[in-house]
C-alpha cells in the first residue's frame, strides 16, 4: 500500500503521507503555496522562530516524517496533521 502521495492545492504540489492512520502534510509545501515564497524552507524556519518567541504552542504540533525530496530521496520534513473526511 502506497502511503506517500502528492496533494494539489491551487494547482501546486503538497507532499503528504499516512502515519498512524492519519494524513500528514508538508508545512514547507503549504507555506510555499500560500505565500509564493521563493525559499519556503527559510520562510517556515523564520515563522517557527517567531511563533516560539511569542509562546505559541502551534509549533509543538509539528513533527518530522520522511517525505520524498525533489531529488527522489526520502528526507525528514516538518509536517502537520490534518484529517480530511
Amino acid at each position: 500500500m502506497e502511503t506517500t502521495k502528492i496533494a494539489l492545492f491551487k494547482g501546486r504540489k503538497i507532499r503528504k503521507t499516512i502515519h498512524n492512520n492519519k494524513w500528514w502534510f508538508s508545512i514547507v509545501d503549504v507555506c510555499e503555496v500560500l505565500t509564493d515564497s521563493i525559499d519556503a524552507g527559510a520562510y517556515w524556519r523564520k515563522l517557527k522562530q517567531r511563533l516560539t518567541e511569542e509562546g505559541s504552542e502551534v509549533v509543538t504540533f509539528c513533527h518530522g516524517l520522511k517525505l520524498p525530496a525533489p531529488d527522489g530521496k526520502m528526507r525528514a520534513d516538518p509536517i502537520f496533521f490534518r484529517s480530511v473526511r
